[in-house]
């Protein structure tokens, strides 16, 4: 009994010896610094600074270990400590500001550049890192984000936006609209970032992470921003304003924000750029715990879209070629634009005591988002790359190369590269059309409003134990329809399907003029709740979490139009359809000393299919995918930390499965059922992600700093997926089977990669700061395994019959399909860029300059493509590919070539 009460008197002794950690935390201008982050790295102990910018730290540590010290837009200082039985007072820490925060800005730049076509999507990613100092993160997102790079290889879909606290994800394609808050930089650089399937105190998060934008003027820096920025990309001017109250005595704190940018061009030829936002907070502090806050954000964008082009375009015209857009009267007009403006008012509720944290938020948003394009009806395409207007429609002819016509197409070509407004009118005042249009610009648009509602608590359920738990809402009305912007000198639209000579709206006037809605009208109702719990426990060398969310989401189209080929299914109300859905995710953390640790991380959860994936074809039924089912997701990492003195840095190892997905694709194709606009609907689709990340920084000396990062993937298809396909234009209701598709079987596509661009890639930089506060940096790229995007139709057994006669094409052998049906690898590239800044404190004025140059060598590389449907049987992408410029060969986007990107800032 006496050995027990003193083994118990040793550990309550040792217990009781606990450390403080003392210091005071001020900037460069001598002044005192609130709100400070004092951690010890690789555990939960922290604090923060009091308004005079002292900090008490209290811990039970022992052993070599790093403190951390950081504050929003200044350089994080790690010091080297060694925790005895005694207690530290540490020396004043110094905090310079990060004269690297407008990185961020040319990040925003790139985040805005999704390039994107009917036939297939790049959308960059790196949006959601940008408030994270990862090493490998911060290079996926500067660096390797202008070639389109994946963080896993994963659709940012996967990855949560919030704003305080609100999930801004979409509805249609899973994805949040950075262009909703775009311009606003100064107010969303505030923000709290979660990699990959870490622990979030706001949500149950996606496997790429969570990012939660903080509007509260309270935690911004108080003070007036001014900056004007110059760039080669998508804009070319910039002008940003922002003043930050701070705290009130009477409780009120206030920000605003407001940006124009600008380009008659960007990098791709054609490309304008107009966008306005303005952003107004106010916070009122009801007492010491709790507070409301209001924001308006007001975004509104307007910018010219790209087209991918062939390698046989691209070699006639270069890296910068647009189609879409001409000269009209001396002035750049296009005809594809991407016009968003959908305002979002907030109002949230925050409450915070020592043992509970409360957040609950509503939120409206509402607008238009419209994608303008040219449409042609028993006319010519107008479209200069239109593929029998290119020298290789007459070197591929079936009859024999015509070499003669072929050059004629290519001076052609070069002598009319651009769309002529001219012609456009000419045919439309044509009097044998009389009055009717042959040419109509006109905008899909998509009109919606949407209702958000979460709530979230955090208890403190003893000093080492947390509980998260919330619940959200979201509700969308969205009305889809097409609208006349102009007749381009007509005097109406007839609105008949010109493939079946069927009429798009059986009960309205076929004779549409200017604002009018035509070819369909459409309205789908989406709503889902959901709700998470989460339990996080804590010891000096564990820590542990477990989450787990469910969700529903319910989806119901209402057709407008009846349409004359969907008589019976395009009219009125579908089916609701109704997903439920659960998840769960675990992590473990284990310190192995104070200055390394593991983490692990494992996941499982179903997610309902995006809007866009549900309905065959909204435009015209109400359809819905047969058999369609929530996707499945397994998810695990390992992950190394180091944290040195000098030497920072993490390994990481993935594995993410994902299963019975369905996607959507819409094209025209000759294949062996014949030739016609299909829908094509891909079901039962898995995929597999898996590799390794590195990212390591070695700081040389006081000024000099080393990075490294890497990542090797392997992207795939899984499996053979099922694909049907719907026709657009048959004339006739459910025209193949009573669920109006054919069923292809299976595309035999597994082991093909996926197009998640390059699945390779490291970098290396080097960093000089001055203690004069200049600083410039270098970073060397390479990037490699980057794919096409493959046609999953020329995959299935359909591609060996022959549409006339129904047989099996004689030398469709395995081996010359395989030959046929190789998968398009981009070549690897390497690039360079550069950066650099200056700073100066002229009394209280902190005045910054940044610039950057990136791809400084000019490389010419491609970002993504896809292979062109079109040639859908055999014998056609056979006789096709007999020479080496094919009529149909795939698209490629390209990225931009040397760009350049300058910052003035000045605050106070």
């Amino acid at each position: 009994m006496r050995l027990f009460f003193a083994l118990f008197f040793i550990y309550c002794t040792a217990k009781a010896q606990t450390i403080r950690i003392t210091g005071k935390v001020i900037n460069r201008a001598s002044k005192n610094l609130e709100a400070v982050l004092i951690s010890i790295e690789g555990t939960t102990f922290s604090a923060q600074t009091d308004n005079q910018g002292h900090y008490q730290l209290t811990v039970d540590l022992r052993g070599d270990f790093i403190l951390k010290v950081e504050l929003k837009d200044y350089e994080t200082n790690r010091l080297p400590i060694v925790l005895e039985a005694s207690s530290i007072h540490l020396a004043t820490v110094v905090l310079k500001k990060d004269s690297t925060v407008e990185l961020t800005d040319n990040l925003i730049t790139l985040t805005e550049t999704d390039l994107s076509d009917d036939s297939g999507t790049i959308e960059n990613a790196t949006g959601l890192l940008q408030a994270t100092r990862d090493v490998f993160l911060t290079r996926a997102a500067f660096d390797f984000g202008q070639a389109f790079f994946r963080v896993r290889g994963y659709d940012s879909k996967n990855g949560q936006v919030l704003m305080n606290g609100i999930p801004m994800n979409r509805f249609f394609n899973g994805r949040a609209q950075w262009n909703n808050w775009g311009g606003l930089n100064d107010i969303v650089r505030n923000q709290e970032f979660t990699n990959g399937l870490e622990a979030s105190d706001y949500t149950f998060g996606g496997i790429l992470g969570t990012t939660n934008i903080d509007t509260r003027p309270s935690k911004l820096r108080p003070g007036v921003r001014l900056s004007s920025s110059a760039s080669n990309r998508t804009y070319s001017g910039r002008l940003m304003a922002t003043y930050n109250s701070g705290g009130k005595e009477n409780g009120v704190s206030y920000s605003f924000s407001t940006s124009r940018r600008w380009a008659n061009t960007g990098y791709i030829e054609g490309t304008l750029y107009s966008a306005y936002s303005f952003f107004a907070a106010i916070e009122y502090e009801l007492n010491t715990k709790s507070s409301l806050l209001a924001t308006t954000i007001l975004a509104k964008n307007r910018r010219g879209r790209s087209a991918a082009i062939t390698e046989e375009v691209f070699e006639l015209v270069g890296n910068q070629y647009n189609p879409y857009w001409g000269n009209q009267d001396g002035t750049i007009r296009t005809t594809r634009e991407r016009d968003i403006y959908e305002p979002i008012f907030m109002l949230n509720y925050f409450f915070s005591s020592d043992k509970l944290k409360l957040t609950a938020g509503l939120a409206y948003q509402f607008g238009k988002h419209k994608r303008s394009r040219l449409g042609y009806f028993n006319a010519p395409n107008p479209d200069s790359t239109y593929y029998r207007y290119l020298p290789s429609f007459y070197i591929n002819n079936p009859r024999g190369a015509d070499f003669t016509n072929a050059d004629f197409a290519r001076q052609g070509f070069l002598q009319n590269q651009q769309l002529n407004w001219a012609n456009l009118y000419t045919a439309n005042t044509n009097t044998v059309n009389t009055g009717k249009a042959a040419y109509v610009l006109y905008d899909d648009t998509v009109g919606s409003s949407k209702l958000l509602f979460n709530s979230v608590a955090n208890l403190e359920i003893a000093s080492n134990s947390k509980l998260d738990f919330g619940f959200g809402y979201r509700q969308l009305a969205s009305h889809n329809y097409a609208a006349i912007q102009d007749l381009l000198g007509a005097d109406f639209h007839e609105d008949i399907d010109p493939f079946s000579n069927t009429l798009n709206d059986t009960r309205g006037s076929s004779k549409k003029s200017t604002g009018q809605i035509f070819s369909y009208n459409y309205e789908v109702a989406a709503s889902s709740y959901d709700g998470f719990a989460q339990l996080a426990v804590s010891y000096v060398k564990w820590q542990a979490f477990l989450s787990a969310n469910f969700s529903n989401t319910s989806y119901q189209r209402k057709g407008l139009f009846q349409n004359q080929r969907f008589f019976e299914t395009s009219l009125g109300k579908s089916n609701n359809v109704n997903f439920s859905n659960f998840g769960f995710k675990a992590g473990v953390s284990y310190q192995i000393t104070g200055r390394h640790w593991l983490k692990a991380h494992a996941s499982r959860l179903s997610r309902a299919p995006v809007l866009q994936n549900v309905f065959v074809n909204p435009r015209e039924n109400n359809w819905v995918v047969a058999d369609i089912q929530s996707e499945l997701i397994t998810s695990v990492d390992l992950n190394y930390f180091i944290r040195l003195p000098n030497v920072t840095g993490r390994l990481s190892g993935f594995y993410t499965k994902f299963e019975s997905g369905t996607d959507i694709n819409f094209f025209f194709v000759d294949s062996g059922f014949g030739s016609d606009f299909v829908q094509e609907v891909i079901t039962d689709v898995d995929k597999l992600h898996k590799g390794i990340e590195i990212g390591l920084e070695y700081q040389v000396s006081p000024a000099v700093k080393l990075t490294t990062a890497a990542n090797f993937g392997n992207y795939v298809f899984k499996n053979n997926p099922l694909v049907t396909i719907n026709f657009d234009t048959s004339g006739q209701e459910e025209p193949i089977d009573p669920k109006g598709s054919v069923d292809l079987g299976r595309a035999a596509i597994k082991d093909y990669k996926l197009s998640q661009g390059p699945q390779k890639a490291m970098a290396f930089g080097i960093e000089y700061r001055d203690p004069k506060y200049w600083w410039v940096g270098a970073t060397a790229n390479y990037l490699a395994n980057n794919y096409a995007n493959i046609s999953t139709i020329t995959r299935t057994q359909s591609f060996f019959f022959d549409p006339d006669t129904g047989e099996r094409f004689s030398d469709a052998t395995e081996e010359n399909a395989a030959r046929l049906l190789t998968q398009k690898r981009l070549d690897n590239f390497y690039l360079l860029n550069f950066v650099g800044g200056k700073s100066w404190l002229v009394n209280t004025k902190y005045i910054s300059v940044f610039a950057s140059v990136n791809n400084v060598f000019d490389t010419v590389f491609r970002t993504g493509g896809f292979e062109q449907s079109r040639n859908g049987n055999f014998k056609q992408l056979q006789q096709d590919n007999l020479r080496n410029n094919p009529t149909f060969a795939p698209k490629y986007w390209y990225g931009f070539g040397r760009t350049y990107f300058l910052n003035l800032a000045i605050s106070f």
